[in-house]
């Protein structure tokens, strides 16, 4: 598997990935009913950096994710990711090396920390993926998230430290 950074072309095997897990409602707090390019626009835009998980075999999309600052100004050595992949790739260890080429990436760009603001709690496997990954649950959100069949359900803050504290 190669990760590497989106190109435009990419779009159409991204938005792939994305539109079932965004029509679906169970895991991102996007409208269910997202346009393709209302999705480009939230995925891509702003300071993201977008990276694709490609077969090497086939140069087929496995996933995808975004690394983007968390927070401005005094608080921006702390990033954020998002995570998707594919549904024929799930289970395969795709989650966990892009989690691995995020944290490197991170680094590499001068982040210290790196939070994930919104991980659904019934999203048991990412939740288990992440603590194994090294992230902490540093709070909990009571019913945060509206899921489409179990109603209100908490989400939990995840953070990890990249860096040694400073001094």
């Amino acid at each position: 598997m190669l990760i590497r950074p989106y190109s435009p072309d990419d779009w159409d095997a991204v938005w792939t990935i994305l539109e079932p897990v965004f029509r679906a409602g169970e895991t991102y707090p996007v409208p269910r009913d997202i346009s393709a390019a209302d999705a480009k626009a939230a995925w891509t835009s702003g300071a993201k950096q977008v990276f694709v998980a490609v077969d090497d075999s086939s140069g087929h999309c496995l996933g995808t994710y975004y690394l983007r600052p968390n927070f401005e100004g005094a608080a921006s050595h702390i990033c954020n990711c998002g995570y998707v992949v594919s549904e024929q790739a799930r289970g395969k260890g795709v989650a966990a090396r892009m989690c691995e080429h995020s944290q490197t990436q991170a680094i590499a760009r001068g982040y210290r920390a790196m939070q994930y603001n919104l991980v659904v709690s019934t999203n048991e496997s990412a939740v288990h993926l992440w603590q194994k990954m090294g992230f902490a649950i540093i709070g909990s959100i009571p019913e945060a998230f509206r899921h489409p069949r179990l109603g209100f359900v908490d989400a939990h803050v995840m953070y990890k430290r990249l860096s040694p504290p400073a001094r």
